[in-house]
């Protein structure tokens, strides 16, 4: 009987060279183990090949064999590169061979970590994307197509300056595969290679492998990370390769900016899908908004491809379109596709800038009045209902006409943040040239101008409070970029408009970096890191739905422990150990976040930068 316990196997030697410490994980090829090499002394990762079947068929076994070693070559062949997992060697151990490859300490992949935490920022997951982009991209350069693109095989693990999830490594090229060199593709007993919801729709009709079905993987996979789960997540494996061929992916409520890029690589034609250096330019400019071009597009503005470049204000929609043009149009041929890809993706930001951006990171509260207004009177319309235009740093109670970010938000100014539970704040304005241009670029600059609160916050969403026509002047010819909690109140001021030594009713206004005097488990206060405090925040942590709040206070410690480790942010564990706080906020939404800090073990306080 083979035990599933992460320990059977430890203390094994294999090739009388790696002893076996511990088990990391599995995967459709087998175990991936910690292994001490006695040679050099060093830690090393060894992938081990397991059959299901005990008595596996002569072909089964030849073709695991052969899938080991060209994991093995393919991998080898990127050796070096940043974004790659480096594979030492393959060799033989009982007649099966075994990866030896790079161990990297304290990684955790992209699927764990969002299971973990909850969803990404759109700027983070466009980091992730253009490390994994990079990956691929070298990889195809070589002839080789990685196939199994999905967040399981994406590593996110400290860089050389302490940053917990600085470095990004594409891993598992056990499936990938030259087209053109006749290798075998393991498809055993008819079974499709890959993971059902990342795998691109031609690849699930049996067509070959490509740069193009990757990139569409690869939309999966930062879809995954931004939205929380995959864009065909369905209940079985089956459903879902039926979705990837027949359905639309589920419209991305969360994606914000990255929005338009992954519309684009989910085009179900592959023709249609952005080439590698257009999806490359896309992501680096959310990145960095201001950035010319990544590092490997040098090209000429006239040559970038609408939704990759500086935005412009699209035209009016025709009669009855509503503004939406099918991504997927009927072409001709496949030099007609690539001349029509710019088209079909400055229809992409057209919407993705105003309305699809409604449903991601920042929400488009523009009110559509019908006939015409008092614009003096209204400036955003009679759904949102002010007659002056909102001012900077009032905080704002908002009245959803249904579920929460469905519609247009009734505000209610509350200029000196004196109500105990405002819903938002408005954090931002974006001018605009005209109306047409606040609508159409206001939800992206107020994700811009937002992005860094927003991170530094557990559950807040950005929302554009888009001026009308006639009321455009009122307005200020300025777009408000608000933030209010995404699953109830924020219990007071937020950033920088929080006053120093000021008390904290609720940790739903506590954000990243934070420093705070507590003078009892219940009484904590902001002040300044540069003087003396007693903790300081460094993320958050989600506890169970059927974790009570008075379970709550007693196993958040642990969970911030092992979820925001102050090792992870260069705090000596010798030193320094979790703390936690939680309230009451977090279980009236139903989230359940709780706020991680780090503190001194003996109790003492601390005194600036201790990392």
């Amino acid at each position: 009987m083979h035990s599933g316990s992460p320990t059977s196997g430890v203390g094994r030697v294999i090739a009388g060279r790696y002893l076996l410490l511990n088990r990391l994980g599995s995967g459709g090829m087998g175990h991936v183990w910690l292994a001490h090499d006695q040679r050099l002394a060093c830690e090393v990762a060894l992938k081990e090949i397991v059959f299901r079947d005990p008595d596996p068929t002569g072909d089964e076994r030849e073709a695991r064999v052969a899938r080991a070693r060209a994991e093995a070559r393919h991998a080898a062949g990127l050796r070096g590169h940043p974004h790659v997992v480096t594979v030492h060697d393959v060799l033989e151990h009982e007649g099966l061979p075994w990866i030896v490859m790079e161990y990297v300490a304290g990684a955790v992949d992209l699927k764990e970590l969002v299971d973990r935490r909850g969803p990404l920022a759109p700027a983070e997951c466009a980091r992730i994307g253009l490390a994994v982009l990079d990956a691929l991209t070298a990889g195809h350069e070589r002839g080789v197509m990685h196939r199994d693109v999905k967040p399981a095989n994406i590593l996110l693990a400290p860089d050389r300056s302490g940053a917990p999830y600085g470095r990004i490594l594409l891993t598992d090229y056990g499936i990938s595969v030259r087209p053109d060199a006749g290798e075998t593709r393991y498809t055993l007993a008819s079974v499709l290679v890959g993971t059902s919801g990342y795998l691109a729709p031609e690849r699930a009709t049996g067509g070959p492998p490509t740069p193009a079905a990757d990139l569409f993987s690869l939309g999966c996979t930062l879809y995954h990370g931004v939205e929380g789960h995959g864009p065909f997540e369905r209940e079985s494996h089956l459903a879902e390769v039926t979705a990837v061929v027949m359905e639309e992916p589920r419209p991305a409520v969360r994606a914000g900016a990255l929005g338009p890029v992954l519309q684009a690589l989910l085009v179900k034609d592959p023709g249609r899908r952005p080439s590698a250096p257009e999806a490359e330019a896309a992501l680096s400019r959310i990145v960095t908004p201001q950035a010319e071009g990544y590092a490997r597009v040098q090209t000429d503005p006239g040559s970038q491809p609408p939704w990759a470049g500086p935005a412009a204000a699209p035209p009016p929609p025709g009669p009855g379109t509503d503004g939406f043009e099918p991504v997927v149009a009927s072409l001709s041929g496949p030099a007609h596709r690539r001349r029509e890809l710019p088209r079909a993706l400055r229809a992409v930001l057209a919407v993705s800038l105003g309305l699809v951006l409604a449903l991601g990171g920042v929400w488009y509260a523009m009110a559509h009045q019908k006939g015409g207004g008092d614009g003096a009177a209204s400036p955003y319309g009679p759904a949102v209902g002010l007659s002056a235009p909102l001012k900077e740093g009032e905080c704002v109670l908002a009245d959803w006409p249904g579920d929460r970010f469905q519609g247009v938000p009734r505000l209610t100014p509350d200029p000196s943040c004196r109500n105990p539970a405002p819903d938002g704040q408005v954090m931002a304005f974006v001018p605009a040239g005209s109306a047409d241009e606040a609508r159409t670029l206001g939800p992206a600059r107020c994700e811009e101008r937002t992005q860094e609160i927003r991170e530094r916050l557990a559950d807040v969403r950005s929302v554009a409070i888009v001026p009308i026509g006639s009321g455009f002047e009122a307005a200020g010819r300025r777009t408000a970029c608000l933030v209010l909690g995404a699953h109830g109140p924020v219990y007071g001021p937020l950033g920088d408009r929080r006053k120093t030594g000021s008390d904290f009713t609720d940790t739903a206004n506590m954000q990243r970096r934070d420093c705070l005097q507590t003078r009892s488990d219940r009484d904590a206060r902001l002040v300044p890191c540069s003087g003396p405090h007693d903790e300081q925040v460094l993320g958050f942590t989600r506890l169970g739905r059927d974790v009570t709040l008075t379970e709550a206070r007693t196993q958040s410690d642990a969970a911030c422990a092992k979820d925001v480790p102050p090792r992870d942010y260069g705090f000596d564990p010798a030193l320094y150990t979790s703390g936690s706080w939680s309230s009451q906020g977090a279980w009236r939404s139903g989230t359940h976040f709780v706020v991680c800090t780090v503190r001194r073990q003996n109790g003492g306080t601390m005194e600036g930068d201790e990392s």
